[in-house]
Parts: C-alpha cells; structure tokens; sequence
C-alpha cells in the first residue's frame, strides 16, 4: 500500500459525527486502493517485457479521429478486425494540435517549438532517418499523391499535403536533394517495394488526405486500409520478424496524459509476429513513447522526449527478441 499518501481530513469534516467520518474515510481508501489497483496493473504490464529486434519496422498514420470514433465502431470493422489479433493501446494520446507538432514528435522526439501546420519552419535537427541511416539500415517514406519524389509544398489535387510529410521539415534530408529523392518518394513505389521484396528496414506511409480520414470518413479510410495492410501481413518483411504501428495523429479533444501530451486520445495497434493476441494495454502512452519503441528496438540514441518515455514493450512476447535471431539487425 505504498501508493496511499496520508492526507489531513479537510477542515469541514474534522467536526462531523463519528458515522459520517467512517463514511468518508471508507471511501477514500476505496478511491485509493483503485487507484493502486490500476498503477500496480500498469506495472505489471510493462515489467519483464523486452522490445524485440525487429527485422523491419512499418509506421502508417492516420488524421484527427478519437479513439471513441474508432474502436468498436461499425464504420472501421477492418481495423477492429485487427484489435482481436494484435495489440490495442487503449491510453494513448496524441502530443497536441494540430497535425505538424504531431509528425515531428514521431520523428525527432519534439515539436521543436511549432504549434501550427506551418509550411517554412524547417529544423537544423537530428531525426529518426538520420539514426536509421548510422545504423546501417534503411529507409523510405511513401507519401500518397506526392506528384514526384521530395515534392514540397501542396499537391495540385489537394490530396497530398505537406504538413503530414515530417521528413521535409528537416534540412539534412530536404536540403540534400538525391537524399530526399531516393528517401522521400510517391506510395506508387510502395508497391513495386512489396512486391519486388524490396522494402528497407524502416518503411513510413502517410495515406492522402482521403485515405487516411482526414477529409474522408472513417469507412474510406477503413477500406483503404484493408487493401493495403494485408499485403504488408504476408510480406516477407512482417512475417520474418517486422511490426507494424497503425497510428492516429491527433484527436478530436484536448485529452492527454505524460509528455505534456494534450492532443486527444487516439487508437494505436501494435501489429507483429511477435505481438500478444488480442493484448490490450492500460498504459498510458504518447508519440514519443512510439518513437522510443522504435530506437529501443534497434539499438538508436533516445530523440529528446522519447529519452523521457517508456518504451511499448508490453505488447510483446517475451522470446521475440531471443526468436529474431541473428537476421534481426542486418535485414534491410
């Protein structure tokens, strides 16, 4: 019972008879206990766990929907399809509003100070392509309706925008043009990658301002991801030891827990071989607690908040890392 803290009954009380303060007391050790109870679960949860090496790590992110709007909601029966399967977090939350502040903290472990979706404020700062990329692995970033690789700006189409491209906010990547352009390309490459069994180590997907049911509903997003995902499933890349994080950028409200984070809470599976079936975890966690998960896996420097965070190792049996073996680390 370490986590009850004495507190003096409030004034108002000392002097009220002996059944009413038997009363209150009796429920503050029930609200404590319950609160206990739900900490200790939490603990539990995350201790002895360890964050597989993954052989490739795949991130899609989706726009601005609640978990409410989501979770056991008729419109998305693909992506509840896939709760039963894998792993649901079901306390996480975006870092705040709007999307840009949101990106970056997937990639570089901060906002950098942005509170806007602001098309000219590049950072001089290291980010997740740049560990991926010293580790000796690799990496792209398959934007929808990008009209050509490391494309800035709007398309014409209005269906990719800059904003949910992280990548070219940085001056390392955007800044050295055949970078950018071998890294940051069209998702018509995606499939000419999965097919050809060419995917790198790390593989980012931001779907178009439809797919991804930002200016589309839930149930054009839902289906989209039904045609793309299960190719991602039977990929060489996934089944040998890959994981897949589905994630919602920001919500609707101004919910949030650790990390300062404000943005809603969102839906976050967790989809790998390695995944506990139909695991769902109560512990509260952020963006840059994804991030950290994504660096723990393979050995990277923690990026600002994600040194701050835990990583989401609760999902995960605990043989995956021991049953990656030795093609954890170079698969690219």
């Amino acid at each position: 019972m370490k986590c009850i803290q004495h507190r003096q009954t409030p004034v108002i009380f000392q002097r009220a008879p002996g059944m009413v303060l038997l009363v209150l007391a009796s429920s503050l050790v029930a609200v404590s206990l319950t609160t206990c109870g739900a900490q200790q679960q939490a603990r539990q949860q995350a201790a002895g766990n360890v964050t597989p090496t993954f052989s490739h790590i795949f991130t899609v992110v989706l726009e601005n929907k609640e978990y409410t709007t989501i979770i056991g909601k008729s419109d998305a029966p693909y992506l509840n399809s896939l709760v039963s399967s894998y792993g649901l977090a079901t306390q996480y939350y975006a870092i705040g509003h709007p999307s840009l502040p949101n990106y970056m903290a997937l990639t570089g472990g901060s906002t950098f100070g942005i509170t806007g979706d602001c098309t000219t404020c590049f950072q001089h700062a290291q980010n997740l392509a740049d560990q991926i990329e010293a580790s000796g692995r690799t990496w792209k970033a398959y934007m929808e309706n990008m009209p050509s690789p490391c494309y800035t700006g709007d398309s014409p189409d209005g269906l990719y925008v800059q904003k949910h491209d992280p990548f070219l906010y940085y001056d390392d990547i955007r800044a050295n043009h055949a970078r950018c352009a071998t890294h940051v390309v069209p998702f018509t490459q995606f499939t000419a990658d999965l097919t050809g069994n060419q995917l790198p180590a790390y593989v980012w997907v931001t779907p178009n301002m439809c797919h991804d049911m930002h200016s589309c509903s839930v149930a054009a997003g839902d289906t989209w991801l039904s045609q793309v995902v299960p190719g991602i499933l039977q990929s060489p890349a996934f089944t040998r030891g890959g994981v897949l994080f589905i994630v919602f950028d920001e919500g609707e409200t101004s919910a949030g827990c650790c990390n300062d984070a404000v943005g809603g809470q969102v839906t976050t599976l967790v989809i790998s071989p390695f995944a506990k079936r139909g695991f769902q975890s109560t512990i509260p966690e952020t963006h840059y607690g994804l991030l950290r998960t994504i660096e723990e896996a393979w050995g990277l420097p923690f990026l600002g908040e994600a040194g701050k965070s835990t990583a989401m190792a609760e999902y995960f049996m605990r043989q995956g890392r021991s049953a990656l073996g030795s093609h954890g680390l170079r698969n690219k």
